[in-house]
């Protein structure tokens, strides 16, 4: 470095100590520059919205911000990568669309999951915590809620969000902008949330509800309580460790919610485990009964399968 480059480099450093600092979370995945020119990015870094960053100063529309461990850390962004008004936006846009008449609510059953995928953050979670989650040893969560037909996604995304969600960087995705309480519900059914699973459903799926973030997700979990709160879950939690028929539990469904709700559900296995539950739903109402019998009846080639217990191994 010249003596003319030092001298300026320490002048910026004096300078932007007259400024406050404070550390704020990115709204919008952003690539953050050496330079105000935006000529160069070194190592191609971009924000993550789940990491709090330093803002050193703000000037004609960028921030300066501290990205710790890189070289060099302090980097330009634009200063729309911290508006709180992003998210609101982002997620205002997908109210103009027509509500999905028809929807698939898919239900997984944790540890038939985890028995594959033991490297998630949500089944190494479960399988070293001394005081397990009930709630997803006994009942199904939340896997997704999907406007059908099946190639309805990513409605209105912009194109670098698909990339990242096709290429699974989910943690590089946006904050959806839950509420407390929401984000609270989400989390006790949905342990995915953990790897940033309800990000990817949102992107690729919740953009084509016709509904925002906050009401998209109440609507999921809304439905799901309604499974807790029924014969379907009693039936399951009865026979953990058991072979079921897809009959056994259609009847349980036509118990719970009505007659022929039962034709609506399919059952999906995995190595002769029970993996996941598709509910069918048409539309008009929020009760699953009625959601159910405004579908119409399904097939489905699995027929019977384990309800698997906690732990590795059948």
């Amino acid at each position: 470095m010249s003596l003319m480059n030092k001298f300026l480099t320490l002048i910026l450093l004096s300078t932007l100590t007259l400024f406050a600092r404070y550390e704020a979370f990115p709204t919008k995945v952003c690539p953050a520059f050496n330079n105000m020119k935006h000529s160069k990015n070194t190592h191609s870094i971009y924000l993550d919205t789940t990491k709090k960053y330093t803002i050193m100063k703000e000037h004609k529309g960028q921030k300066l911000i501290l990205v710790k461990g890189e070289q060099p850390a302090q980097r330009w962004v634009d200063t729309e990568c911290f508006s709180s008004l992003f998210t609101k936006i982002h997620t205002k846009k997908y109210k103009t669309l027509d509500i999905t008449q028809n929807n698939l609510l898919a239900l997984s059953w944790h540890h038939a999951f985890c028995e594959t995928h033991r490297y998630k953050k949500e089944c190494k979670k479960e399988s070293t915590s001394l005081l397990r989650s009930k709630q997803n040893e006994q009942n199904f969560i939340l896997h997704g809620l999907w406007p059908q037909p099946q190639n309805r996604a990513y409605c209105n995304v912009d194109r670098k969000y698909i990339t990242m969600d096709k290429y699974r960087h989910w943690n590089k995705l946006p904050d959806l902008g839950l509420s407390a309480e929401t984000k609270k519900k989400l989390i006790k059914i949905m342990p995915g949330v953990h790897s940033n699973l309800h990000k990817h459903e949102w992107f690729k799926h919740g953009t084509c509800y016709g509904k925002d973030t906050e009401a998209y997700y109440k609507d999921a979990i809304a439905l799901v309580e309604q499974i807790h709160h029924s014969n379907v879950s009693d039936f399951f939690q009865k026979n953990i460790g058991k072979r079921v028929t897809l009959k056994q539990i259609r009847d349980q469904f036509d118990r719970s919610f009505g007659s022929g709700t039962g034709k609506r559900v399919e059952l999906k296995c995995k190595n002769g485990l029970i993996t996941e539950l598709w509910l069918h739903l048409g539309s008009g109402s929020a009760d699953l009964g009625v959601l159910l019998q405004n579908a119409k009846p399904v097939r489905s080639r699995c027929q019977r399968g384990l309800i698997d217990k906690a732990g590795y191994g059948k």
